[in-house]
């Protein structure tokens, strides 16, 4: 932001030398960039200050935003100027009319019209001043616009009112044609030609587009030198339209650089008011009464309590309540000294929402250097949530198995959402732009977003990528739903993509429920979704004693079409869990648990099973029969041998370790266990003991 050291005069007294001032400024948070003393028509000089106002802060965009940082900074007055100037008896409404019909990108729009201007040269003062600061000179109803847009930090645009079609201004879309080919295009200001999509906030009149809201005007309707009546447009637009049409245009202007970073509401009518003022006393003309309005009163702003205690302990030294009241109230805000101060903000302090804000005003106005750098300020020990804990435990495991995590849009394609959707049928939620090209659909599962990125690190580098990703989907809700049930099901997943096989995958899974503590075990079940190959995809449970399961979430491997259409190799094996069930159900803090003094018993057994039979099904009753004597159960072997055994049928070889917490345990109590498993097997499961 380029201010000029005059202009700034005209609104306060500037009392401190040039480097004390900029050293001042930085201190409080408007960095000094550099200063230089530039040349001026008729032999003049001013010296120019190039600030870094950031992003936050849009009110000092403008003289009068910086000249009121100076003036609290130096207890001088703020002079701001005041308005008048004679209104005719013809109202504004019998000349203009004006439609708002795209208020999601234009939350206001205000007009007023001036008749019998007189357009030649802006005074020289004021082209000095724009001069000083880079501003090209165009004519006096172009300065005015741009001398107040500098002056308060409020755009504006002038039109040639009698190159308004219809005299009707719309604020609407960009249009299209009815077969979608054809959309609607603009001359700009600079002579080219700028294409409006409907994403695009156009302001037109009854028959064509006049100009880009919030971005630069059109050259149909610009002030000239045959220019007798004009239109000042003074609106608001929402910083995300402003910001998206000008990047897709690659059309940035100091229009739209202050509308990205949100004007004062308030000051627009007083911006409007200051050019009219303007105008009429360099180029003539009369202003027609009223103004024309499309929104409502600026509701106030709700009070921001201020406590001197909470100021105290945050800074760590005590300020006075007259010290902080007298900062705020030369800040722009109304409060009074107290205890526990009542703030209510300005209208251009968009970023004042919270009492940490308001202790971060008084603390840079009154000075972080008088904040001794050993000044007591009290720091309580802070922990980790129980989710951030967990997810850290899951990181460990997740890479010491070899996966790089990832971290991808929440936003896919529509296609790659459909093909794979396993948690849900109900139709996916959309965005009303894209926020990225082609993508406008808000993922439903993660598995999409770390296939792409499998294909992606596959076509540039050939790497086959083993990922995971732990971030949120959004399930819709059902159809049925209302109110605040109908908002999504925002939920955090972790998902993995590797390319092993389905068994090393789960592996994976199982180790990480170890690590978590999740009790219970995990159960599978066949089912069949879109995107995984037939019968290559089961559900994940948790089963616990006495309590109904608890669905974790799904692992499959990848239908090979879809594998190939993202030009991937060999076969693709994904996974996707609820990290809120893992997170719920996790036991981080180890238990302790008795240690048996006892000696134990280990015994192999070879059962004859149907092929049907799973392995935790079938360890399921094992455990059931063995009761609590049971110190460790593994799986050692498959074997199928359809002539000795008959078809469908299958061996189990597994190895039980009989332990007891009270006694030692002899040859006869381990016979017993084992026939107590072997009958049970038998009755539940058509079990066989191979001797």
């Amino acid at each position: 932001m380029l201010v000029s050291w005059n202009w700034l005069s005209r609104y306060v007294d500037l009392t401190l030398s040039h480097d004390e001032l900029v050293d001042r400024l930085s201190l409080s948070g408007l960095n000094h960039e550099g200063s230089e003393t530039v040349s001026l028509d008729g032999g003049k000089t001013e010296v120019v200050i190039d600030l870094e106002v950031t992003s936050n802060r849009g009110d000092c965009l403008g003289h009068i935003g910086v000249a009121r940082e100076i003036a609290v900074l130096t207890e001088q007055p703020l002079k701001i100027p005041t308005i008048e100037y004679q209104e005719t008896g013809k109202k504004v409404s019998d000349r203009l009319s004006v439609r708002n019909e795209f208020e999601s990108a234009c939350t206001r729009y205000t007009a007023r019209v001036i008749e019998g201007v007189k357009v030649g040269d802006s005074p020289q003062w004021m082209q000095a001043a724009l001069q000083s600061i880079g501003i090209g000179i165009v004519n006096n109803v172009v300065d005015v616009t741009n001398y107040v847009m500098m002056e308060c930090g409020q755009p504006l645009h002038a039109f040639d009112a009698n190159k308004i079609g219809g005299d009707t201004i719309v604020v609407r879309p960009g249009q299209t044609s009815s077969d979608g080919k054809t959309k609607e295009m603009l001359e700009a200001i600079d002579h080219r030609s700028y294409e409006l999509t409907q994403d695009s906030c156009v302001i037109a009149d009854a028959q064509s587009a006049l100009a880009i809201g919030g971005v630069m005007g059109g050259a149909s309707s610009e002030v000239t030198d045959t220019t007798t009546d004009i239109v000042i447009e003074a609106a608001d637009f929402v910083p995300l339209s402003v910001r998206r049409t000008a990047r897709r245009l690659k059309l940035h202007s100091p229009s739209s650089f202050r509308f990205e970073r949100r004007v004062d509401p308030v000051g627009i009518d007083w911006a409007s008011r200051r050019a009219c003022q303007l105008i009429t006393e360099i180029a003539g003309g009369h202003v027609l009464s009223g103004v024309i309005d499309t929104a409502e009163a600026v509701a106030a702003r709700p009070p921001i309590v201020l406590r001197l205690s909470q100021l105290e302990r945050l800074l760590g030294i005590k300020i006075d309540a007259e010290t902080a009241a007298r900062i705020l109230v030369g800040l722009g805000c109304q409060a009074k000294p107290g205890d526990e101060i009542q703030c209510v903000p300005p209208t251009w302090r968009h970023d004042l929402t919270r009492e940490a804000d308001l202790i971060e005003e008084v603390a840079r106005i009154h000075g972080y250097d008088k904040i001794p750098e050993d000044a007591p300020i009290p720091v309580a020990p802070s922990s980790k949530r129980e989710f951030d804990s967990a997810m850290q435990r899951l990181r460990g495991v997740m890479t010491a198995a070899g996966y790089s995590e990832a971290m991808t849009p929440s936003l896919v394609v529509e296609k790659l959402d459909s093909s794979l959707s396993p948690w849900t049928d109900r139709p996916a939620l959309q965005t009303r732009t894209a926020m990225l090209e082609g993508s406008k659909i808000l993922r439903r599962s993660l598995i999409p977003s770390l296939l792409q990125s499998r294909a992606a690190n596959w076509a540039s580098s050939s790497m086959q990528a083993d990922l995971f990703e732990i971030a949120h989907v959004y399930l819709p809700a059902a159809a049925e739903k209302t109110g605040d049930e109908a908002l999504p099901a925002e939920t955090y997943h972790v998902a993995m993509i590797a390319g092993g096989d389905f068994f090393t995958a789960k592996g994976v899974i199982e180790t990480l429920l170890n690590r978590l503590g999740v009790a219970g075990e995990l159960a599978v079940e066949s089912v069949e979704r879109d995107g995984f190959a037939v019968g290559g995809v089961v559900a994940l449970s948790l089963q616990r004693a006495g309590e109904a399961d608890l669905a974790l979430g799904y692992l499959g491997i990848l239908d090979e079409k879809l594998v190939s259409s993202c030009k991937l190799t060999g076969p693709v094996v994904t996974a996707e869990l609820s990290a809120d069930v893992l997170v719920e159900h996790s036991h981080l803090v180890p238990q302790q648990q008795e240690v048996s003094a006892f000696p134990s018993i280990k015994r192999d057994l070879n059962l004859v099973l149907p092929e049907a039979v799973r392995w935790d099904g079938l360890s399921g009753v094992i455990q059931s029969a063995a009761d609590e004597r049971l110190a460790d159960l593994t799986y050692q072997e498959t074997y199928r041998n359809e002539k000795a055994d008959g078809k469908d049928r299958k061996r189990v070889l597994f190895t039980m370790e009989l332990q007891s917490l009270t006694e030692t345990l002899s040859g006869d109590d381990a016979d017993g266990i084992v026939e107590s498993v072997v009958k049970k097997c038998e009755d539940e499961l058509g079990a066989v003991l191979m001797r």
